[in-house]
């Protein structure tokens, strides 16, 4: 006993420390995860978890800096503390990925971080989604309401997953070759623009590509009234374009190696090549492609200990380092924490809370249409 108490008094002591600015980042979360073992001390889920013979999670992401963040300031430190290992994946896109889970066994995949609330719709229509048991995961008061209340009206107020950021799809330019007024004053019309030919990109997915194609002709992306338009502003894109990308990393080397002059990009990845010193333009143009992330948990998961390390990563000392990392705004609520210096800065951060400034797709909307335009888009993918 005296020894839990002395490690539950040295972890209080640590994080008066950091929230003090005694301690940085990544001395802090190292700590922590070094006065757990210092004592022998595993949380509750996690000795469950290891009595089980559950000696691992399995987490998927979407790579690149996003990964590095959460590796660094999430994994790393979980792994420290309870003695589970995470095992992280990458996938490129949502379909791709969802294609692997419905051909793997049951409890191969643990946790995805899925982009909209769209997929945890297709998951949960699929019969992949669990119920969390939210009396283990206490930080989930500290999240937006609004980004919760959306996962909870598709599972009858039951949740699969807890949010984890958010952001925009905009898009990005190389000052050099597209001045802030030409962007003013084209918006997404720049991505059919001819006098930028094979200096156009934009992300092999057929949500975008749809998304864009109804603001370039002037109709909401939420509810388009006419296709034959957008599919024509989509051939023209294609057209125009040296290549479509297939990952974060790819957005951003095209980026810096002025490969392309102009994209649609996720703003977290712009912002990331903005800190590294180029001169990429960011702009969200009116009706915008707002998004949030959450942290899904498969059926047939291991659950505590999945609902620990959504707790963990939920925690805001652990959210905050890994919303600093990546570059997209966490979903929690700036009314409730200090988010600290860095991320009013980010793109698409709202003050409020209420994220009223977002256009979000609609689930059902999108969901209904996804086989049928997913099909033509691979047809016009193909160019026909």
């Amino acid at each position: 006993m005296t020894d839990k108490m002395d490690t539950t008094t040295r972890l209080e002591r640590l994080r008066e420390r950091y929230m003090n600015g005694d301690l940085d980042r990544r001395g802090f979360l190292g700590l922590i995860g070094a006065a757990g073992l210092a004592y022998g001390v595993h949380t509750p889920f996690a000795r469950h978890a290891l009595a089980a013979n559950v000696s691992q999670v399995r987490f998927d992401g979407w790579g690149g800096v996003v990964s590095e963040a959460f590796r660094e300031y999430a994994f790393d430190p979980y792994t420290k503390q309870t003695g589970i290992e995470v095992v992280d994946g990458t996938f490129g896109g949502g379909d791709e990925y969802l294609s692997r889970v419905k051909a793997s066994q049951t409890g191969e995949y643990n946790i995805a971080h899925l982009s909209g609330v769209f997929d945890y719709a297709r998951y949960h229509n699929l019969g992949l989604s669990s119920e969390l048991n939210e009396a283990n995961i206490p930080n989930l008061k500290y999240v937006i309401p609004k980004l919760v209340d959306v996962f909870r009206a598709v599972t009858d107020g039951k949740l699969s997953c807890v949010p984890y950021d958010y952001g925009t799809t905009g898009i990005a330019y190389n000052r050099k070759h597209i001045s802030d007024d030409e962007m003013k004053e084209k918006g997404a019309k720049i991505l059919i623009d001819e006098r930028l030919k094979d200096k156009i990109s934009g992300w092999g997915d057929w949500r975008t590509r749809i998304w864009f194609g109804a603001l370039q002709t002037g109709q909401d992306p939420n509810n388009a009234s006419d296709m034959d338009a957008i599919w024509d502003a989509i051939r023209a894109h294609r057209d125009l374009s040296l290549k479509y990308w297939g990952s974060g990393a790819e957005l951003m080397s095209l980026l810096a190696e002025e490969e392309i002059y102009v994209t649609e990009g996720w703003s977290g990845r712009i912002y990331a090549l903005q800190e590294q010193g180029h001169d990429i333009g960011y702009m969200d143009p009116p009706n915008g492609y707002g998004w949030q992330e959450c942290l899904f948990v498969i059926k047939g998961s291991p659950m505590e200990p999945c609902e620990e390390l959504l707790n963990f990563m939920l925690a805001p000392e652990t959210s905050i380092a890994v919303a600093e990392g990546q570059n997209y705004p966490p979903a929690l609520d700036p009314q409730k924490v200090d988010l600290g210096d860095k991320i009013p800065t980010l793109p698409a951060f709202d003050p409020t809370g209420k994220l009223a400034g977002l256009t979000f797709a609609d689930p059902q909307y999108w969901n209904s249409n996804e086989a049928d335009w997913s099909k033509t888009f691979g047809r016009v993918q193909k160019g026909y």
